[in-house]
């Protein structure tokens, strides 16, 4: 193998790691806002923060990885999609921004309010990071970013079925492999209801997903 090809392989472990482990992470953001309403859904929110407590801002090292790897690697790829792709990668970074500093600012809040807000703007970022990541990889994939600084259209790159798609394949993904893991995390718990729950969930989402095979 080549050291492109070696690169490439590095590249693409970190950003499995990344999908993996930041992805549920968006996932569970993704059930957060489904959860109900305050008291309804206070055991499943308190579930999803349980598990994502720990680890839930260590797993954006595996992009800033990834990212460092392309820009080191191939800079002149990465400069094409950084520059074709900048609006939905400037929307990614606002909503990893908000997204942690809506999770920490509910946690400290006492107010009822302040806790709705906050929970909104995590949940609501939890969905909407994933699928900006998955337009780009869409646009990327369909051929959408030539080579050149900015030479791919800026909004028709990302915005297209292609992109959407991948968008939505994207936030399908982080709530199946949320539902997968807080069904294990529930159940060393001891809480087979919430399990229960999130096992049905995570069939469900297997299977309606945009990745189903009957698709």
């Amino acid at each position: 193998m080549t050291a492109a090809q070696w690169l490439l392989l590095v590249a693409w472990a970190g950003l499995t790691l990344y999908v993996l482990f930041a992805g549920a992470d968006f996932g569970g953001g993704f059930w957060d806002l489904l959860a109900g309403g305050d008291v309804k859904g206070m055991p499943q929110r308190r579930l999803i923060e349980h598990s994502i407590g720990p680890v839930w801002e260590a797993n954006h090292v595996w992009l800033i990885f990834v990212i460092v790897m392309f820009w080191t690697g191939f800079p002149a790829v990465f400069a094409s999609v950084a520059s074709t792709m900048y609006i939905p990668l400037t929307l990614v970074a606002f909503g990893i921004i908000a997204r942690g500093a809506a999770f920490a600012f509910r946690k400290a809040s006492t107010e009822l309010w302040q806790q709705r807000l906050f929970g909104a703007a995590f949940a609501l970022s939890s969905v909407l990071t994933p699928f900006f990541l998955g337009t780009v990889a869409g646009g990327v994939a369909s051929g959408r970013v030539p080579l050149g600084i900015a030479r791919g259209d800026l909004v028709a790159s990302w915005l297209n079925p292609t992109s959407v798609l991948a968008g939505l394949l994207a936030v399908g993904t982080t709530a199946y492999l949320a539902a997968a893991y807080l069904t294990a995390d529930a159940r060393r718990q001891g809480q087979d209801d919430l399990a229960e729950a999130f096992r049905r969930r995570a069939l469900v989402t297997g299977a309606v997903g945009p990745w189903s095979p009957a698709r």
